[in-house]
Parts: structure tokens; C-alpha cells; sequence
């Protein structure tokens, strides 16, 4: 696989900000993989069939971020169960004999993540948010926690959503309104999926002996719940953990390689701090 003009690149729109081209081309210089190529494209829904009839046998892989991870399931020849079981397909690998075959390395990204911090199990967690990321949440959440799960959000309908959810990947679901937002901190884990400055006003209400914070952010780090998670002695796992672990696998999944974890964390660190 680590032949010449091997090509790799991101999709998505917008697309300008990602970082997933900082984190393949660290591993690549660490492999020792000098003719890959990794890059980014702005592509949305319409043109997503277009650009994938126009790749050549050269292509070894994409990475998919938003609106894509769902738009691109009929376009595939095979799907993993991981990402069957969420709807939502990161990654896409094109085999020796021209397959397209996606998969979700959010899910294992995140159980990843977490146990490099020492969470193996929980017996209970708490979801703040129900959108995309909440849905890989509870997918990880299935896998490592025993009890139930709460997930705390803004409307019935999400709330409905994420029961149903719930209730396709095995999870004990509870929902609770987001006024409700500042019992979540006393779980043993709670995963943040939503959006930049949402839980902002949350910090305030974080208790004197936190657990530990999951925030899918990585820009702009940390959010105010995580500094005060942080300022408590809890333990914080951030956006960039789970943005480099999913990496991690979509470059083992494309190259054949393992993916070298602290050269693309160190790339990803650098990358930010230069923004």
C-alpha cells in the first residue's frame, strides 16, 4: 500500500478549517509515506456523486465530515455495522478491486479516547446535546457504560430522537429537558456534543468533585466548561482527543499502517495554537 501517488483527501462544506489534512500528513512524514497525498475539497450533498465518479484508481480513501456523513451511505457498495448502527459513515476506504466501503471511526474514536484517560467503564453518563455527534455518543456509550444514560435536550422532538436511538443501540435512554442541564455534571461521565458557547453558562454549576467531562469541541479550547471542569480536578477529554483517535484509524484503515498517535497529536496541538 505504500506504493507511489497514493491519494487520501477530507469532503465536506465548509471544509476550510479542518484539520484532518494536519493530522494524515503527520502520519505520512512519520510512516515514512512520501508519495501519499492528503487533502482537502469543499463538496456538499449535490455534488458528492459527481466528485466520487471522478476519482481514479489512485484514491485510497476519504474522510467525511458534515453534511456528508449520512449523504453518502447509498453511494457505497458495503457499510461496517458501526456505521449501520448510527446512520453515519466518516470514512471511506476503495479496495484493491474498486469497492467503496464506509465506516465510523467517531464511535471507536471516542471509546479510544476515554481510555486513555482511564475510563473503561461507567455505570452511568449523561449527553448534553441530540444532534449527529450525540447519536456516535450514545453508539460508545453502549459499549462501555452498564446503567443508564440521560441525554438533556432542548425539545420533544430531540428528546424522541435520541429515545429512539436509545432504544436501536441497546442504551438505557432518559431524557431531560435542557433547563435541566446542570444535574448532568454529577455523572460519572458526560459527553458534550453540542455546539461552540452552548454550555458556557453550565460552568458555573460545576460540582466540587467533577468526574470526568467528554467536550467534542476543539475550537475554542477549552470552553468555559472545560476550564472550570478542569479548575475542580476533574478529568477533561477534549475535541482534538477524539479528532486525532478517529484519525488514528482512518489512516490504519487506508495505508494499512498503524497511525502514529503522538506525531498527529502533536501535529493537531501545533496546528491550533498557530490559528
Amino acid at each position: 500500500m505504500s506504493g507511489t501517488g497514493r491519494r487520501a483527501a477530507v469532503l465536506g462544506s465548509p471544509i476550510a478549517h479542518s484539520l484532518s489534512p494536519v493530522l494524515h500528513r503527520a502520519a505520512y512524514a512519520e510512516l515514512g509515506l512520501d508519495h501519499w497525498s492528503y487533502d482537502r475539497f469543499e463538496v456538499d450533498e449535490a455534488a458528492l456523486p459527481g466528485f466520487l465518479a471522478g476519482l481514479g484508481s489512485s484514491w485510497a480513501g476519504l474522510s467525511l465530515t458534515m453534511p456528508l456523513k449520512r449523504a453518502i451511505l447509498p453511494l457505497l457498495d458495503e457499510i461496517s455495522g458501526t456505521a449501520a448502527s448510527v446512520e453515519a459513515v466518516n470514512t471511506v476506504v476503495f479496495t484493491d478491486d474498486g469497492r467503496k466501503v464506509g465506516d465510523n471511526t467517531d464511535v471507536p474514536g471516542m471509546i479510544a479516547a476515554l481510555r486513555e484517560r482511564g475510563v473503561d467503564t461507567v455505570e452511568s453518563a449523561a449527553v448534553l446535546g441530540a444532534g449527529a455527534t450525540a447519536s456516535s455518543a450514545l453508539a460508545a456509550l453502549a459499549r462501555i457504560c452498564t446503567g443508564p444514560v440521560t441525554a438533556y435536550v432542548r425539545s420533544e422532538g430531540r428528546a424522541a430522537e435520541m429515545r429512539e436511538w436509545g432504544a436501536r443501540l441497546g442504551v438505557d435512554i432518559r431524557t431531560a429537558g435542557w433547563e435541566q442541564a446542570a444535574q448532568a455534571l454529577r455523572a460519572p461521565l458526560v459527553i458534550a456534543t453540542t455546539p461552540a458557547g452552548t454550555t458556557d453558562a453550565l460552568a458555573a454549576a460545576v460540582p466540587e468533585r467533577p468526574a470526568t467531562l467528554f467536550d467534542v469541541l476543539y475550537e475554542p479550547w477549552p470552553t468555559d466548561l472545560a476550564a472550570a471542569w478542569s479548575a475542580r480536578g476533574g478529568a477533561v477529554v477534549g475535541g482534538l482527543d477524539l479528532l486525532v483517535h478517529q484519525a488514528v484509524l482512518q489512516v490504519e484503515q487506508m495505508t494499512g499502517r498503524k497511525g502514529p498517535l503522538q506525531a498527529m497529536r502533536n501535529a493537531g496541538e501545533q496546528a491550533l495554537e498557530n490559528r
